[in-house]
């Protein structure tokens, strides 16, 4: 069923606020730690299980989103979707222990994993292909921007209100996307059911919940090192024997067949890559400007928000740049120029003048929000329209991943910078080697969009085939 009303560009800027809501909670809250930590009588590195809960949740449950909207309709479990999220922020909120937090986290953890999928799945099934590269414009920027405002924002709020606020502002926003999505969407039920796949379940449960854990954990000596590789071991196995258990069952869980389409496959591989490096920058930038640079947080939140602001600005012109250029162009162009801003980054120095780092993560950040927008379009672009709940589980789960692994992966560089100074302490010039080495991973995506036909997904970018 379309989408009711005659104004569609709403239904992407209703699933961009409940991305932008999943996105934001999942970073505000690590400024904050602290200052719960004192309100509940705990230690902030005993505080640190309820971001690591939320990560679990998400990825033992992400993977049956797809089942579930096709079993129950993408429009109502969306809906419930932000219900859950909306509950579990409440449950945080009204949090007077760290087992409340962490169970409210969970409960959250449970709404975001299918908040985000889920909401892709209504805009793909709501909005016609020749609108998609517009549509996916505005939901890829909650993705960029969310990472980037959290701590700033998390950091006021803990300044100037109580913590509880932090989760409290969801309340209103999840119910303004509860009332639209029922008045703008139509039910999107798709008619077939499959099986549930409880064997595929059990594998990609514990597979993506210990190489979530074990990537969150790497770099940070939170745990011993032979725990975090044991971690990230069985994970591994745990994705292997679920590939060979897709293959021999008629309906996965997580259906890999999907990456023998070549648009899907570049978009899913290479995405992955450029998402690595990418995932690392929320993580490694505001660290850079107050660990190594000695900014105060409010300083360094209106740098980088100038990332986001160069994210918001692309949904202006990513139609017509994708048009004119189609996508090979664009994602392999793209890659290089935000690769080279990352690779610039690390020639940021305390001396740097605040407007130079301002105007260089302002341009970076429109080039890495083009790039996502090119990815999340191209991603769909040649799945069959009964296979797209397959292929957004598939998408969030990989999305998913790559950030965690990004983390882990910036973490590391920074470690290693560390050991070889034989410092105890960061200092600015350790996070040099770990933008380069953040860079070159975003730069391997490279292959893999040189590999795409150079009319890949005309039909979604509008571009006019050659004759």
């Amino acid at each position: 069923m379309p989408v009711r009303g005659s104004r569609p560009i709403l239904v992407p800027l209703v699933v961009a606020c409940a991305m932008f809501m999943q996105n934001l909670d999942s970073t505000v809250i690590a400024t904050a730690l602290p200052t719960i930590a004192r309100s509940l009588d705990e230690s902030p590195l005993r505080l640190n299980v309820a971001i690591t809960c939320y990560l679990l949740s998400l990825a033992v449950f992400i993977p049956i989103s797809g089942w579930t909207a096709d079993r129950f309709g993408a429009r109502r479990v969306f809906s419930t979707a932000i219900v859950v999220f909306t509950l579990g922020s409440i449950g945080c909120g009204c949090a007077d222990s760290l087992p409340a937090l962490v169970a409210g986290r969970i409960v959250q953890g449970m709404g975001g994993a299918m908040m985000v999928p889920v909401g892709r799945l209504v805009l793909l099934r709501a909005v016609k292909k020749s609108e998609l590269v517009r549509a996916m414009s505005y939901v890829s920027v909650p993705a960029l921007i969310g990472p980037v405002m959290g701590p700033p924002l998390g950091g006021f709020i803990v300044t100037y209100a109580s913590w509880r606020w932090i989760f409290f502002i969801n309340i209103p926003i999840g119910l303004l996307g509860i009332l639209l999505v029922n008045l703008l969407v139509g039910d999107l039920k798709e008619t077939g059911r499959r099986p549930f796949d409880l064997g595929g379940f059990g594998l990609t449960a514990v597979g993506l919940a210990t190489l979530a854990f074990g990537f969150e954990n790497a770099g940070r000596g939170a745990l011993p090192a032979s725990v975090v590789v044991l971690l990230l071991v069985v994970g591994a196995a745990c994705i292997v024997l679920y590939a060979r258990h897709a293959a021999r069952v008629s309906h996965p869980i997580i259906d890999l067949a999907l990456l023998r389409i070549p648009t899907y496959a570049s978009a899913t591989v290479g995405g992955f890559l450029f998402r690595m490096g990418l995932g690392a920058l929320p993580f490694l930038l505001p660290l850079m400007l107050q660990v190594g640079f000695g900014l105060d947080p409010l300083s360094s939140g209106l740098l980088t928000f100038a990332s986001a602001a160069g994210a918001m600005t692309m949904k202006v012109t990513a139609a017509r740049i994708i048009r004119t250029l189609g996508f090979r162009i664009v994602l392999v162009g793209d890659a290089v120029i935000s690769a080279g801003f990352l690779f610039a980054y690390s020639l940021f120095r305390p001396d740097t003048p605040h407007p130079v780092i301002f105007l260089a993560l302002l341009a970076g950040g429109f080039f890495r929000s083009l790039q996502m927008t090119s990815i999340n379009t191209l991603s769909y672009a040649d799945v069959p329209a009964g296979l797209l709940s397959r292929a957004t589980s598939l998408t969030s789960m990989a999305q998913q991943l790559s950030q965690t692994a990004g983390v882990a992966i910036g973490a590391l560089f920074l470690q290693l910078a560390l050991v070889l100074r034989g410092g105890t302490t960061l200092i600015g010039s350790d996070f040099y080697p770990a933008f380069t080495g953040v860079a070159t991973i975003s730069l391997l995506s490279v292959p893999f969009f040189l590999r795409m036909s150079p009319d890949a997904g005309a039909e979604v970018s509008g571009r006019p085939l050659p004759h």
